[in-house]
Order: structure tokens, then C-alpha cells, then sequence
């Protein structure tokens, strides 16, 4: 019968180290993801997570990385000038860029390089377009991948903290995008 209190004491001991081991990570992570102004939210490409961060070049060869953007509301729009739907949204989108872009409001169109017939028809379709806000290529199509990207185009919302917010499959308009950033603001 002794032994039998020795061996619950022992097991409620390490039962109570690994209940307070947890607890002392946790409360170190917590404190760590404060200090250094990280959030604890999980990456991914759903409503509610963290959108992953990307580095890409626009059509000047300059880098653009979506941490860049920190504070500000972002759509990421995925596009091909091939895409009827990404077509007609794109005035809509150079609309919007315009009227919001002092308000902290940011646009990236990615387009969906592999997709095209020529790096110099990407260029042609934004002169045409006179489209003003940043275009950056997926050379590699890395970055349609990691956002899954299956129908074009595809935006994403993200909020201040880099957080999606929305996610629009297919074309949207200035009033659409008028009213989700307003939601989050």
C-alpha cells in the first residue's frame, strides 16, 4: 500500500511540472510575441489568419514585400491580362487605388506571370490600363500557390495587422471594395 501512495505522489508531481511547463511556455511566447510586436495568429490563407508574407518584383525589377505594407490595409489581387473577369475589375481596382491610396489603403495586383505569353504583355496591358498602383510578378507561381489561388482573379483583404479579412473569388467593383474596407475600419 505504500509503495502504491509513492508511485500517486510521483505521477501527480509530473502531472503538476507538466501542467505548470505548459503554462510557463505559453506565458514566455505570449510575452515574447508582445515585445516584439509579432502576432500569435496563425498564417494562412482563410478569414482570420495571418496572410503570409511574400517578396516579389515589380515590372522596374524593384522588390516588393507585403511586410513592407505594415499599418496599412491591403487587397492583394490576383491577375492575368488574358482573365476577361481581371479585365473589366482593373479600372475598378485603379478607381479605388486612386480615391483610397492617401488613406493608407494599398493595392498589389500579382499577376499570374507563368500564365502569360510575354513579361512585355504584362507591361502593355498596365500602360493601357494606366494602372498606377504596385504590379509585382509571380515569376515562379510561388505565391498563387501558397495563396491557393484557383480562380482568377482572386483579392484578398487584409487589415492593418496583416490579416485576412476577406477573400473575393472572381471580379469585384468599387463598391464592393468601398464597403469590406469600411467594415474593418
Amino acid at each position: 500500500m505504500k509503495k502504491s501512495w509513492i508511485a500517486i505522489m510521483i505521477l501527480l508531481g509530473l502531472v503538476a511540472y507538466g501542467g505548470y511547463d505548459y503554462v510557463s511556455k505559453s506565458s514566455a511566447k505570449t510575452e515574447e510575441a508582445g515585445n516584439t510586436g509579432e502576432t500569435s495568429l496563425e498564417k494562412g490563407t482563410e478569414k482570420g489568419q495571418l496572410a503570409p508574407d511574400f517578396v516579389l518584383h515589380d515590372l522596374q525589377g524593384r522588390e516588393v514585400r507585403l511586410s513592407d505594407f505594415q499599418g496599412k490595409t491591403v487587397l492583394i489581387n490576383f491577375w492575368a491580362t488574358w482573365c476577361p473577369p481581371c479585365r473589366i475589375e482593373m479600372p475598378h481596382m485603379q478607381k479605388f487605388y486612386e480615391d483610397y491610396h492617401s488613406k493608407d489603403i494599398v493595392i498589389i495586383g500579382v499577376n499570374l506571370t507563368p500564365s502569360e505569353k510575354t513579361i512585355d504583355s504584362v507591361q502593355a496591358f498596365v500602360d493601357e490600363q494606366r494602372l498606377t498602383f504596385p504590379i509585382v510578378l509571380d515569376m515562379e507561381g510561388s505565391v498563387t500557390q501558397t495563396y491557393r489561388i484557383a480562380a482568377y482573379p482572386t483579392t484578398y483583404l487584409l487589415d492593418s495587422k496583416g490579416v485576412i479579412r476577406e477573400k473575393f473569388r472572381g471580379a469585384i467593383h468599387y463598391e464592393i471594395m468601398k464597403d469590406a474596407v469600411a467594415k474593418i475600419r
